[in-house]
């Protein structure tokens, strides 16, 4: 049990990071770039972080659940459930917020975007503050469930 949760926490804290990094650190930078150079920016990590963030996102999810099936946290557990929530949370405002929204990126042309790209960058964002702190919450109850 003690391996599967110091899995746990290694997937889930790597995902927390990346997705802290991604609004709080890269998000501001993209912004203050002139546009075009924000959009290739932005359509760039798209493309990478379309790789990377499943990569995380689906091992974090499936040994959170065996973590949980397999138990034994006793007084840890409700925290245990909570950081659960906290990351189908996650999962949920990725496939029905910005997983759509990265699918148009993708597909933008910096020199020509839609002429809505900033209202659709602003909407990314708000889902995206959602998501990452949603991350970062499961990450923090999942660590106080093996502490307590």
């Amino acid at each position: 049990m003690t391996a599967l949760l110091v899995v746990q926490l290694v997937l889930v804290g790597l995902l927390a990071g990346e997705e802290f990094i991604v609004r709080w650190g890269v998000g501001p930078a993209l912004r203050a770039l002139p546009d075009e150079a924000h959009l290739r920016a932005r359509i760039a990590l798209v493309r990478s972080l379309r790789i990377v963030v499943p990569a995380l996102m689906l091992p974090a999810v499936l040994v959170t659940v065996a973590a949980l099936v397999v138990g034994g946290r006793g007084e840890g557990l409700g925290w245990a459930i909570a950081g659960s929530a906290a990351l189908v949370l996650f999962v949920v405002a990725s496939f029905t917020g910005t997983v759509p929204i990265n699918i148009r990126v993708n597909d933008w042309d910096p020199q020509h975007p839609p002429a809505d790209w900033r209202r659709v960058v602003t909407r990314w964002e708000r889902i995206d503050t959602l998501r990452s702190s949603a991350a970062v919450l499961a990450f923090v109850l999942s660590v106080v469930a093996v502490v307590v």
